[in-house]
């Protein structure tokens, strides 16, 4: 039986994804980005290891609160390095009728075309639009990254894209007029959400005993990204901005 490594769940999570959805966030990350708030979900060896039978009998509890808009959304750490699990459990939740989300930065272990014909959703982490920069705030190249998501395009998928604005590093126009650039050569983009940096998990670094890289950086002001916000999102009112650093 197939398993996965399952950090943690969000039973009536509203803000990954349309509608409400059961947010399950899978163990392992390779990214080290500077603004993580989740340092705890790095590690592959963590988590709680659970079947796909024991992940479905619990979806099929939370479904009757789905609705026509809602379904599950898989999350992390980077869901894709789980890929055997997720392909699996993708497949499930098609034949079942629930509506499936990926919430991923693209940077996996490959399969990615037997793990996105099962997905109707992907919300894409857009961590810097320019190579240097994405080295700078990851520390790895953006190659597999900018795979995936060119798949995810070639597959036709629908694209909601995520960035976290930081201050002092991702906040000035001129960033924001680069990214917004940037998302017009993309195709399928159906939503675009700025993430207002927050220091929310710095507590877990502490108890990590991990230095925390942005210990000077204050929070990100929400309300001075609303009119970027507005303009990368012409067609349709935006969502509240989600405070959480991916």
């Amino acid at each position: 039986m197939i398993s996965g490594k399952i950090h943690s769940w969000e039973s009536m999570g509203l803000v990954d994804g349309p509608g409400i959805r059961t947010v399950v966030f899978l163990q392992g990350c390779r990214l080290r980005c500077l603004y993580c708030h989740n340092p705890d979900t790095w590690a592959k060896e963590g988590g709680t290891l659970e079947t796909v039978d024991e992940v479905m009998a619990r979806l099929r509890r939370f479904r009757p609160y789905y609705g026509t808009e809602g379904g599950v959304t898989f999350s992390g750490g980077e869901p894709l390095l789980q890929r055997e699990f997720l392909t699996e459990i993708l497949s499930r939740c098609r034949q079942e009728g629930i509506h499936t989300c990926l919430d991923t930065a693209g940077c996996g272990a490959g399969g990615y075309e037997e793990i996105l014909k099962n997905t109707d959703l992907v919300l894409f982490d857009i961590k810097h639009y320019t190579e240097e920069g994405y080295r700078r705030i990851t520390g790895r190249s953006p190659e597999e990254s900018l795979h995936f998501l060119s798949l995810v395009q070639e597959m036709g998928i629908p694209l909601w894209l995520r960035h976290v604005v930081v201050p002092g590093l991702t906040d000035n126009e001129e960033h924001l007029e680069g990214l917004w650039s940037y998302i017009q050569t993309l195709r399928g983009v159906q939503r675009v959400e700025l993430l207002p940096y927050h220091t929310l998990g710095v507590h877990k670094y502490a108890r990590m005993q991990i230095p925390y890289p942005l210990k000077d950086v204050p929070p990100q002001d929400a309300e001075a990204l609303t009119r970027w916000q507005e303009r990368m999102n012409p067609h349709k009112p935006c969502k509240e901005n989600k405070e959480e650093n991916q």
